[in-house]
C-alpha cells in the first residue's frame, strides 16, 4: 500500500485506468505531476486542482508536504482522483489522527467503477442488437 522510505513515503493511488505513484516528503507546498506543476497540468481546470489538494486542506497541512507524482492511464478526472487516492494513503501511514479525518471524508476508499465489458451477442455492454419480429 504505501512504503516510507527514510524522509519519503510513497503510496499508490487508483481510479477506474488511471494509476498514480505519489511521493509526499517534508517541504514548502510544492505540487509535480508528471514533472510539471500542478497549475500547469490541470491548467484551467481548477476543479480537479482542488480535488487533488483535498486530503492535504482536510488534515491542515499543504504547506508543509511536498508531493511530486506520476500518474498514467484515465481520462483527467480518474486522474485527478488516483492523485487525490495517492496522497491520502501516503498521509494515512505518517499520523493515525489523519488518517481518522481522511477516513471521514471519503478519500481512502478506492473508487472500483470500471467500464463494464463487452459481452458475445450484444452490441454494447448491455445494448442489445434490434429486435425484428419477422
Amino acid at each position: 500500500m504505501s512504503k516510507d522510505t527514510g524522509k519519503v513515503i510513497t503510496a499508490i493511488g487508483r481510479r477506474k485506468t488511471a494509476v498514480a505513484q505519489v511521493e509526499l516528503s517534508v517541504g514548502s507546498g510544492k505540487m509535480i505531476v508528471n514533472d510539471k506543476p500542478l497549475d500547469i497540468y490541470f491548467a484551467g481546470l481548477m476543479r480537479f486542482q482542488r480535488e487533488v489538494l483535498a486530503p492535504l486542506e482536510t488534515v491542515k497541512v499543504s504547506t508543509q508536504y511536498d508531493v511530486s507524482a506520476s500518474v498514467s492511464g484515465g481520462g483527467v478526472m480518474a486522474q485527478a482522483e488516483a492523485i487525490r487516492h495517492g496522497i491520502a494513503r501516503a498521509l494515512a501511514s505518517i499520523d493515525g489522527g489523519f488518517k481518522a479525518l481522511i477516513k471521514k471524508e471519503g478519500y481512502l476508499t478506492r473508487d472500483d467503477r470500471m467500464v463494464e465489458r463487452k459481452k458475445p451477442g450484444k452490441a454494447k455492454a448491455r445494448k442489445s442488437f434490434q429486435w425484428t419480429k419477422r
